[in-house]
């Protein structure tokens, strides 16, 4: 995008699953720190920060580094090196760097790339409790507090919460031109069976349009808080025993999988769902009526403007939040750091100072973008030189607004976070350790089975026994026992 940036999070995509090995690294005590990185006062000599992002690398980077640097000299005597690498390649080539002692001080990292909770618990980043509490003070009162009780691993934080979206949402999102040219009424839809007569209007009268623009990891939505996402163990929304379930024999999955095996043998989605990877070709030609998709505020809008023709949706669920919500864009601290306070000195500022943090966003002001207002800004021809992933960065909350933008953008934003709900799990993070092994192999029966009994592509009274039986022979069973131990023990340590 060289117009507009990137103002929403990545929840927005799929999530992925990605299993990294990261050697277990020294030092993950803030007072292990260098001399020279005091919390207040200058040194002599200016600390360099090497700091490693998520995104396509920048043509103007180095030049925006310089306009950073003389403003975080002089407010901490403080300068950044950023490296980004590619969404595509940054978990692979963080797990070698950091494997290798490569220097840096501060990494994104977060529940779908470079993964937080494991390479937490492998060593890769400092615990960041004492220095939330001196350094990072500023950051501890202005996130909300779900930010770091979800994303803490084993009772701490070992990163910084991007402010931003708070729960997840989902929505049925609907091509309005359809509905329009139909006369089709979304305002008593909220189940997935009451898509069921606009899916059959759309069949009837244009074969040419998919009805249900699904793709091969859909999962319906069911009451659940899972212990591992997409996998068949969970807990219920409204759980008070915490009592972990496998969901393949509960109720819930039997009714809602026939609902999705009756839109499959009417036409509803494409007959080859099960290995569709992206309906990316659907949305370019408008050949769909509905998806699910998770909203933030002012989120049709974002689509409209993506997608080049109006979508409007209603609310698929309530917003919940949870640990991979809360985890969706995190900054931590190498354990390898030479200077954690000073990194975290600048997390603080990056987190809390508009300036700062608008400057790392947008580039340089009069060369990347101009202001049209004292909060509102317009991107100039060289921003495609300094396009950046703005959710990524820190808080999104005090960086400027583009033009069009709501003037109650962030206030609705704190609004939305202020109505989540706090799923059962949040603050927990299964450690599978004592459980790898039957891990791997329930994950090779997820493949033979998952995709084909979520999409509708098999008969589920046929095919959800066959799964249940081979799930359990991979050892489901013994990986629920250990959730159910470990949840019961942090149960009891937080008086959940």
């Amino acid at each position: 995008m060289s117009t507009k940036r990137k103002k929403f999070s990545l929840l927005l995509t799929s999530l992925m699953a990605l299993t990294l090995l990261v050697s277990a690294c020294g030092g993950n005590n803030a007072g292990n720190s260098a001399s020279n990185a005091s919390g207040s006062g200058k040194s002599e000599k200016p600390v360099e920060l090497i700091w490693y992002t998520v995104g396509a690398p920048q043509k103007d980077v180095d030049k925006v580094m310089e306009e950073v640097n003389k403003y975080t000299k002089e407010k901490i005597n403080a300068t950044i090196k950023m490296k980004m690498i590619d969404f595509g390649d940054y978990s692979q080539k963080m797990q070698v760097m950091v494997a290798s002692g490569e220097p840096m001080d501060i990494m994104f990292t977060c529940s779908w790339a470079f993964d937080y909770v494991q390479n937490a618990r492998k060593g890769a980043f400092m615990e960041l409790d004492d220095l939330l509490k001196n350094q990072g003070k500023d950051i501890v009162a202005t996130l909300d507090p779900a930010f770091l009780e979800g994303s803490k691993v084993d009772g701490h934080n070992y990163a910084v919460p991007a402010n931003k979206e708070l729960p997840a949402q989902e929505v049925w999102r609907f091509n309005k031109e359809l509905l329009d040219k139909y006369n089709l009424d979304i305002s008593n839809v909220k189940s997935m069976e009451s898509l069921e007569p606009l899916l059959k209007t759309i069949k009837e009268n244009d074969p040419t349009i998919t009805p249900y623009a699904m793709v091969k990891d859909f999962v319906p939505m069911m009451p659940f808080d899972y212990v591992i996402e997409k996998l068949p163990m969970a807990v219920y929304q409204d759980t008070t025993d915490y009592k972990v379930v496998n969901i393949l024999e509960t109720p819930e999955i039997k009714e809602t999988l026939k609902t999705v095996r009756k839109f499959y043998k009417a036409g509803y989605v494409s007959p080859e769902v099960s290995t569709i990877t992206s309906a990316d070709d659907l949305y370019k030609s408008g050949k769909w009526l509905v998806d699910r998709a998770s909203t933030q505020p002012f989120a049709d809008n974002l689509w409209t403007t993506s997608l080049g023709y109006p979508i409007v949706s209603t609310p698929a669920g309530d917003p919940i939040v949870y640990n991979w919500s809360v985890m969706g864009s995190m900054q931590a601290i190498s354990a390898n750091s030479k200077y954690p306070e000073k990194a975290m000195e600048f997390l603080n500022l990056l987190n809390t100072d508009p300036v700062l943090r608008n400057m790392i966003d947008s580039g340089i002001e009069g060369v990347h973008y101009e202001k049209v207002s004292d909060n509102v800004m317009k991107n100039l021809d060289k921003s495609k030189d300094y396009d950046m992933p703005t959710f990524s960065l820190g808080n999104i909350m005090i960086t400027y607004l583009n033009e069009g933008d709501p003037e109650n953008k962030w206030d609705e934003f704190k609004k939305f976070n202020e109505s989540g709900i706090n799923a059962p799990l949040l603050g927990f993070n299964f450690d599978t350790s004592k459980v790898t092994t039957e891990l791997a192999a329930v994950q090779n029966v997820k493949e033979e089975f998952w995709s084909a009994l979520m999409t509708g592509t098999v008969d589920p009274d046929e095919y959800l026994p066959k799964a249940n039986e081979k799930f359990k022979a991979a050892g489901l069973d013994k990986i629920i026992a250990e959730a159910q131990r470990q949840i019961d023990e942090w149960r009891a340590a937080t008086g959940k």
